[in-house]
Parts: C-alpha cells; sequence; structure tokens
C-alpha cells in the first residue's frame, strides 16, 4: 500500500512538472504539434522578426472597439476570428474591423468546442458563419472553438477551402484575466513568425486591452512586426 502511494505522488509529481514545463516553455510541443499536422498553421519558419496577432470570439459591443482603438492607436493590423451568432446587432463593429484593415476569420457560430459537433452539425455552422461573416469581406481562416480538430474537420475545411489556423503564444487569457502574467507569458514566449492568441467576447476579457496596450510597444521596440494570417503565410 505505501509503495502504490509513493508511486502515485510521484505520478502526480511528475504530471505537475511535465504540465509546468509546458506553460513555461510551449514551443516545443507547439514544433511537435505542427509536425504532425502539417496542413494545420501554427507558425511559419522564418528569421524574420514578424508576428501575427489573433483575436477570437467577437464581436462584443463593448470590448471590439476598445481593441480598435488601440490597434488604431499603435497602426497594428490583427485577424479577429469572429463567431457568426455574435454579428446580429454588431454590425457596424465588424465594418469597423475591415475598414481598418484587419482581417476576419471564422469561428463558428457559437463558442463551444467545434470537435463536439457532428459532421452535419460542423458543416452548418461552418456555412452559416460564412455566409454571413462573407458579407463583409473574404473569409478563409477558420480557428476551431477550444482549439481542438480531426482530420474528418480539415477534410470538411478543404472542401470549402478555408485553411485552419491555430497558435503557438496562448496565454490563457480565456481563463486568465491578470495583465501582468497574461502580458509577460506573451513577452516570454514570442519568436519570429509566431501566432499570438488573445480572446474577446465578454466582459470579463476586457483584459485583452490593457495586454494589449503592454505588449506592443514592447515588441516593437525588439524589432517585431505584426502582420495578418494571409500576410504572416506569404512571408514563407
Amino acid at each position: 500500500m505505501k509503495r502504490l502511494i509513493k508511486y502515485l505522488i510521484a505520478s502526480v509529481l511528475l504530471l505537475g512538472a511535465i504540465l509546468v514545463g509546458l506553460v513555461c516553455n510551449p514551443k516545443p510541443l507547439v514544433y511537435r504539434l505542427a509536425y504532425h499536422s502539417p496542413d494545420v498553421l501554427y507558425f511559419i519558419k522564418t528569421e524574420e522578426k514578424i508576428i501575427a496577432l489573433t483575436i477570437d470570439d467577437g464581436p462584443h459591443p463593448v470590448v471590439t472597439p476598445k481593441i480598435l482603438d488601440v490597434l488604431n492607436e499603435f497602426q497594428v493590423p490583427a485577424t479577429f476570428f469572429l463567431i457568426g451568432g455574435r454579428v446580429a446587432g454588431n454590425e457596424e463593429i465588424v465594418r469597423q474591423i475591415v475598414s481598418e484593415r484587419h482581417e476576419i476569420g471564422n469561428h463558428h457560430m457559437e463558442d463551444a468546442p467545434s470537435i463536439k459537433l457532428s459532421e452535419e452539425q460542423f458543416e452548418k455552422q461552418l456555412l452559416q458563419a460564412h455566409k454571413i461573416l462573407s458579407e463583409f469581406t473574404q473569409v478563409k481562416w477558420f480557428r476551431p472553438a477550444s482549439g481542438w480538430f480531426n482530420k474528418r474537420m480539415l477534410r470538411q475545411l478543404e472542401k470549402y477551402n478555408y485553411k485552419c489556423a491555430l497558435g503557438s503564444v496562448y496565454p490563457y487569457d480565456a481563463a486568465i484575466h491578470n495583465v501582468r502574467f497574461l502580458s509577460n507569458y506573451i513577452l516570454d514566449n514570442v519568436f519570429p513568425g509566431a501566432i499570438i492568441i488573445l480572446h474577446d467576447g465578454t466582459l470579463e476579457r476586457k483584459a485583452t486591452v490593457d495586454v494589449l496596450k503592454r505588449i506592443i510597444p514592447k515588441l516593437k521596440s525588439h524589432g517585431y512586426r505584426f502582420v495578418t494570417l494571409t500576410e504572416l503565410t506569404k512571408s514563407k
């Protein structure tokens, strides 16, 4: 019994150490994921100091305009992965996103794990969101809600000429709202060709505004240039 307890304690400690390692240094995991899923964009390999900023889960009537104000202040483009079901009533915000030369991506119709959807449900939501978003601009990027995907989903995306994009710097801001932690995490883990993921969509995520105010000038001072996902892929 004592031996079993010791084994369980050792296992928990090992798992904890692995998780801490992944949080503190996610790059090896990101490289491994990209190797096994070459059709999914996590980053690009480049020595040029360019990065793509992506914002998920908007539009939101309060938070999105504040994010746009910061991006406009620093003249930084971003790719917004919008939820189709949140566009109604926020059309002017979407028009502003497009008019200020940001990019729009498809993030399905609702904020729920895409991988849990059946084949029919996945396709239905993809096309519903596409119909809504394509009224504003051309849309070719898709990001699965919650970040999980499978080969069947990728085949469906290819059928409709969509490309799947995840990212390489994810500061867990959907759950953590501490501005200092989020800012430091991004600054510590960014690298040339990286894709940063931040969140919009609810008032609880207004920390994104302050995070952007912190990280953009610092990254620019380090020589980084921000581009959209499409521009990033053209730099390969």
